[in-house]
């Protein structure tokens, strides 16, 4: 039997932000330049002020997209910042975002990043 090691990386966050149908391409695109590699999107249904809102009993959309990003504690407020203005989220109705600090996740790291990473050095 091969022995496998694990890596756990402590110091990472998770961005969760909820928003309307079609925005999460814009927040992916504006997390990806302020430096997250990845994005996991999925769909919800909400509920809340905005579906009272309809007028002439027209129903509002409460179908929601779910974007989770999991970044460095370094990158998280550059990160979240650029998610939130890109999501517009200082308009009412439009979302919310939140941070959840991590214990621990594990995913495969190429043996050069972690070479660096033992090493103290950043390239």
């Amino acid at each position: 039997m091969t022995t496998r090691d694990i890596v756990v990386l402590t110091d990472v966050a998770l961005i969760t932000c909820i928003v309307q149908r079609e925005m999460a391409d814009a927040i992916i695109e504006a997390a990806r330049d302020a430096g997250a590699k990845g994005a996991t999107v999925h769909f919800a249904k909400g509920t809340g002020v905005r579906e009272r809102l309809g007028v002439l009993g027209i129903a509002v959309n409460v179908e929601k997209e779910v974007i989770n990003i999991v970044v460095s504690t370094e990158q998280v407020d550059d990160v979240f910042e650029r998610m939130y203005l890109a999501g517009k989220l200082d308009t009412p109705g439009m979302g919310i975002m939140y941070v959840t600090r991590l214990e621990k996740a594990a995913t495969h790291i190429p043996l050069d990043v972690l070479r660096r990473l033992e090493g103290g050095g950043r390239k």
